[in-house]
């Protein structure tokens, strides 16, 4: 983040359709100028209707939504002073590439000298200015996705919105335009509000992702807290891939537990939520912490009896399937050339072993 200055203010914001279920229950989020903020969630988590509400295209049931201390709650979407960018671009396809980015300028009455210089200000920024007098429909779906951006940073906004502007796009261009975003926040400054379902994209882009469910935002953080310290199974599981293993909490010892699988099997992790002993839990590790275990475990490890199940090549990387005893199946990342691999057919014994600090415990 740039500075704490506070941009947007939502607080106690509700959002229904139909009157009686709340899409949005009970939102209260800072969204800090210069930031890059991502909205992250599965389908009908609301994490696009509070995109919505912020660009004025949805009004709240109850609460309120600031921007820069004014009130937005009744304030119309072209007097709000917004930039967005639409999932499918939204360009004009009979203007050209510069008629449309001059669009928004020519909304706010500037002079024609003064929307030129913009217009080519705007379309050198996001690289694009040898293409000003092409039409949407001679663009590829990463140009078009360029245009949209100029368009929605003409008419310089105090923050600009983005409702999965990279969902159309190929795999290879899709990573590619997350770096080139990112490198353009970094450059202008402006403050991003992003929205996805796609946890790679909210990983690589931003400086703090609101991760949503059930209308709720589940955990606010920046991206590292999110991966290495989620608050709740529900975050493990979404951010990142991550084992599931079912249990009972048998004694808590301050901020660790003793914690039994089904099959009796003893492991230490970190009791999050603080449950009590003799609470059913479920406990979250991911692949990368898990270790295929030499002879003898290392003093201190936690220790898993299973069997291999076969190997997903990675590229970078293996993946081991495991299977553990009365638990779903579990993966282990294992580095390329590990000599030790190559014995682990499928049905061969393995020995995992990881720190209890890696390990969550969610009640």
């Amino acid at each position: 983040m740039k500075t704490a200055d506070v941009i947007v203010s939502f607080r106690g914001v509700r959002k229904t359709y139909d009157g009686e279920t709340l899409v949005v229950k009970h939102l209260d989020l800072d969204i800090y100028q210069g930031e890059f903020l991502t909205l992250l969630g599965p389908s009908g988590s609301g994490k696009t209707t509070c995109l919505m509400m912020l660009a004025g295209f949805e009004f709240p049931t109850g609460g309120d939504i600031w921007l820069d201390g004014t009130l937005l709650n009744t304030v119309p979407p072209h007097k709000r002073n917004i930039g967005m960018v639409f999932q499918n671009y939204a360009l004009f396809p009979h203007l050209t590439v510069e008629q449309n980015v001059a669009y928004p300028l020519s909304v706010r009455k500037l002079a024609a000298a003064e929307r030129a210089q913009r217009v080519n200000q705007a379309l050198t920024t996001v690289r694009m200015e040898s293409f000003a007098k092409r039409y949407p429909a001679q663009l590829s779906g990463g140009q078009q996705q360029r245009i949209a951006l100029a368009r929605a940073l003409v008419f310089e906004p105090k923050l600009v919105l983005m409702d999965e502007p990279l969902g159309a796009l190929d795999k290879q261009l899709r990573e590619h335009m997350q770096y080139e975003l990112k490198s353009l926040h970094e450059k202008l400054g402006v403050t991003f509000v992003y929205v996805t379902h796609d946890q790679g994209e909210a990983l690589t882009m931003s400086d703090r992702v609101a991760v949503f469910d059930k209308g709720i935002v589940q955990q606010l953080d920046t991206v590292d807290r999110l991966y290495e310290s989620p608050c709740n199974e529900f975050v493990a599981n979404f951010i990142g891939d991550s084992n599931r293993l079912r249990g009972t909490i048998a004694q808590v010892d301050g901020d660790f537990c003793e914690f039994h699988l089904v099959d009796g099997t003893r492991l230490v992790g970190r009791n999050i939520g603080g449950a009590q002993a003799g609470t059913a839990a479920v406990a979250c590790i991911r692949p990368e912490r898990m270790k295929l275990a030499a002879d003898g475990s290392r003093p201190g490890a936690n220790a898993l009896a299973g069997e291999a199940r076969g190997l997903i090549y990675f590229g970078d990387h293996v993946r081991m399937r495991c299977g553990l005893p009365q638990q779903d199946e579990c993966f282990v990342k294992v580095p390329l050339g590990t000599e030790a691999i190559e014995r682990f057919a499928p049905g061969a014994p393995v020995a995992l072993e990881f720190a209890p600090e890696h390990l969550r415990v969610f009640a």
